[in-house]
């Protein structure tokens, strides 16, 4: 099922502009023009992350936090012209969970979006944190950075091993390249896509073999997956 996401923005040109891109991206949307509106909406739709304006008319985006916040802990990016460091700290003290100034690139936003969504909904499913996973002969954790396979522990460097956690994160799914450079090197990186498939080789000189119950799969044209074949 697709995340929902709310975006809370009166400005007609710039809702349109993430309402499209989002969808593009998978995401179901809904759009607000106002705060009351924002509220209403967030209580009907019931949304997995808010883009949220600050200057909005009926209700300002402050507003409209406080009562997200007094009902709910669904994640709040805050999207504004408003650059002042003050204001920054004014919305995470509030309970924000991210914060991005006007004018920006829907790329930063979908990288952000992403970052929150990957945190906030691993607390959620593991009552806490999801840095440590298990296969069969096979643990990834990211808290200790350590690669454990068939009970031995790998010399793994950190991006390699923020890569295959990030693939079995999401067990089955098929990332493009972009689509790691952005997650994984982070959505200012300008490298080559290149880059991806020299870590993928290391990764499986490491994993070769060692399970029938998983594997680091090449979905030709399009890129990669952690496929999960057995429990």
């Amino acid at each position: 099922m697709a995340q929902k996401i709310l975006i809370v923005e009166d400005e007609a040109n710039i809702a349109q502009l993430l309402h499209l891109y989002l969808e593009k991206e998978g995401y179901e949307t809904q759009i607000a023009s106002d705060g009351g509106k924002a509220v209403e909406l967030f209580r009907s739709y019931d949304p997995d992350l808010v883009l949220l304006d600050i200057m909005l008319p009926v209700m300002d985006g402050w507003s409209v936090l406080k009562k997200i916040r007094a009902e709910s802990k669904t994640p709040v990016i805050m999207l504004t012209a408003k650059g002042e460091t003050d204001d920054r700290i004014t919305g995470l003290e509030q309970g924000a969970d991210d914060y991005i100034v006007k004018p920006f690139e829907t790329k930063e936003v979908l990288a952000r979006i992403r970052a929150v969504l990957r945190r906030t909904v691993g607390e959620e499913e593991s009552g806490g944190s999801r840095s440590r996973l298990t296969f069969d002969k096979l643990v990834i954790d990211l808290d200790a950075y350590e690669l454990t396979v068939d009970g031995k522990r790998i010399d793994t460097p950190p991006k390699e091993l923020e890569l295959l956690h990030h693939l079995a994160s999401a067990p089955n799914r098929v990332f493009t390249r972009n689509q790691l450079l952005d997650e994984v090197w982070g959505f200012d990186y300008f490298g080559d896509s290149r880059t991806v498939d020299v870590h993928i080789k290391r990764l499986r000189e490491k994993l070769e073999g060692v399970s029938d119950k998983w594997s680091l799969k090449t979905v030709w044209g399009v890129g990669y997956k952690f496929e999960v074949t057995g429990s």
